[in-house]
């Protein structure tokens, strides 16, 4: 009998096989994309923090120069509504030496958002999919600051406060002893005895009783953080019943068109669920649905995946808009790629 795991392993170089018979018989011709996501700084202290969030209408704009710091390519996109951009460059160009970031004056001047100003370093392009001559690149979040920071942002700790310098004061001379003069001893004393007095009647007090012990009852269970360190789990592990604690944001009734979007409502109906999701296979739509809700919820509880929540839902988006069944597989071949990694997951109590 042949193991389950196996089974899998057999149905993934099943799907990869036919992913490039596709390719192969379509004439695929290279390209490169590159994504990323401009969040708005609001407490302006240069760094992603829990308050900053997608912001749109952003330009960013894409430089790759030489040696010599010559530019012999630029490229710009203004984020959409969920605060991501993707730029696409046909043929196979050399993106090693590319650089992204917000451009000042077009953020200032068509960007109807409050946060328009350019903020943090240049943000170096990591190559993270190369198949078949079709490269992706990613690009580390990109900030963009407000005019006045949020009021409720925390605040700075103060400077230390060095201590004065000390400074050693001489000790004075000392000063010398006067002459002691010698004092007989005086006579002796005589002895008066004295004599304990009568000790107290004493009553020792009853002993104390302490009051009644209640045991409160034992605490809920905390359910888990997410991970920091990455973590992907593959869709036949999210569907057992022992790992249901890890469902956050959403849960196995939730529908998809609420989870992807009224793109993915249209096609696959409103009445199916993310439970329902997760059983597809057989057809290149199923199979990217089944690994877009994986990633999605990978997303949900590690910090470290690949693509956060917002890039799931923007690809998987993309690639139904685009009715090309190349799109469709290239999409869901990558989220089975970054579902394929290790699993953090331990049974839930």
């Amino acid at each position: 009998m042949v193991p389950r795991y196996q089974m899998y392993l057999n149905h993934n170089i099943l799907f990869v096989a036919l992913l490039i018979l596709c390719l192969t018989v379509n004439g695929v011709t290279g390209y490169a994309t590159v994504t990323g996501t401009v969040f708005c700084d609001q407490c302006k202290d240069g760094e992603k923090s829990l308050f900053d969030f997608p912001v749109s209408g952003i330009k960013v704009s894409v430089t790759c120069s030489d040696e010599n710091g010559q530019i012999y390519m630029s490229r710009e996109e203004t984020t959409n509504w969920l605060g991501g951009y993707v730029m696409r460059f046909d043929g196979t160009p050399d993106l090693s030496n590319c650089y992204a970031q917000v451009s000042d004056n077009g953020a200032q001047q068509g960007s109807s958002s409050s946060c328009s100003i350019a903020s943090g370093p240049t943000q170096k392009l990591k190559l993270l999919f190369s198949f078949f001559g079709i490269e992706t690149f990613v690009v580390d979040a990109l900030l963009a600051q407000p005019v006045q920071p949020m009021s409720s942002c925390p605040k700075p700790p103060p400077a230390p406060v060095m201590p004065p310098p000390q400074v050693r004061v001489k000790p004075p001379p000392q000063a010398i002893p006067p002459p002691q003069v010698k004092v007989p001893p005086l006579p002796p004393i005589a002895l008066v005895p004295v004599f304990p007095p009568p000790k107290a009647l004493t009553m020792s007090p009853p002993p104390a009783t302490l009051p009644p012990q209640f045991k409160l009852p034992p605490l809920p269970p905390i359910p888990p953080v997410p991970f920091v360190e990455p973590s992907a789990c593959s869709h036949q592990l999210w569907i057992k019943p022992e790992y249901r604690c890890y469902w956050k944001v959403i849960g196995p009734d939730t529908k998809v068109a609420v989870a992807f979007g009224l793109v993915a409502g249209r096609r696959y109906g409103n009445d199916m669920t993310v439970r329902e999701a997760l059983n597809g296979r057989g057809e290149a739509y199923k199979t990217l649905l089944r690994e877009a809700t994986t990633a999605l919820l990978n997303s949900y509880n590690s910090l470290g995946f690949p693509y956060n929540s917002v890039a799931v839902i923007t690809y998987t988006n993309m690639a139904l808009l685009g009715n090309s069944q190349h799109d469709v597989l290239m999409t869901a071949f990558r989220f089975i790629k970054a579902n394929s990694g290790t699993c953090k997951f331990t049974v839930c109590k």
